[in-house]
């Protein structure tokens, strides 16, 4: 390649579709504060009363329970990290998968030949998604809710379709 010739970034194909699917968490930083807080003050509180009539040891289980409430929140936002990464372009269908510890996982699928299957729970509604492609099923948009994996679905499945019906050309007249 010589230094005239187009960088890779402006050969690349536009993307018909492009989505960052994170889980979702609903306890904010100032939330799981709070939380900790109260949770410690009411533990501290409880622990005292049980201190003052003579059960000593009771006072190291509430702060054991505090402790583990707090691990538990901590690893939950570690797993938060995880995020799956989906890109259509008109020749290919990418999904890259990274897990809350940094690991990648990549598919480049051929658009012509990947299909959308699902798993649809008459009660609950959408449950799993996967792509289809060479007999092989690769699930996606596992910890979105059934709402939002309807609604995910339904937008790559039309660029999937769009994807398979080739680039279009404008007329100028």
């Amino acid at each position: 390649m010589t230094p005239g010739n187009a960088s890779d970034d402006a050969c690349r194909e536009p993307a018909l579709f492009a989505a960052r699917l994170t889980p979702h968490r609903s306890l904010s930083r100032a939330g799981f504060v709070l939380v900790m807080a109260v949770l410690g003050t009411v533990s501290f509180a409880a622990g005292t009363v049980f201190l003052l009539i003579g059960a000593w040891p009771v006072f190291g289980f509430f702060g054991l329970d505090v402790l583990l409430v707090y691990w538990a929140f901590r690893a939950n936002y570690r797993a938060a990290a995880a995020y799956e990464e989906v890109v259509v372009t008109p020749s290919e269908l990418r999904v890259r998968k990274v897990s809350h510890r940094g690991q990648v996982a990549e598919w480049a699928l051929n658009p012509l030949w990947a299909r959308l299957d699902y798993e649809i729970d008459e009660e609950f509604g959408l449950q799993r998604l996967y792509l289809v492609s060479r007999g092989r099923k690769l699930p996606i948009a596992a910890f979105l809710p059934p709402q939002e994996k309807e609604s995910f679905a339904a937008a790559l499945a039309a660029a999937i379709a769009e994807a398979k019906r080739g680039p279009t050309r404008t007329v100028f007249e």
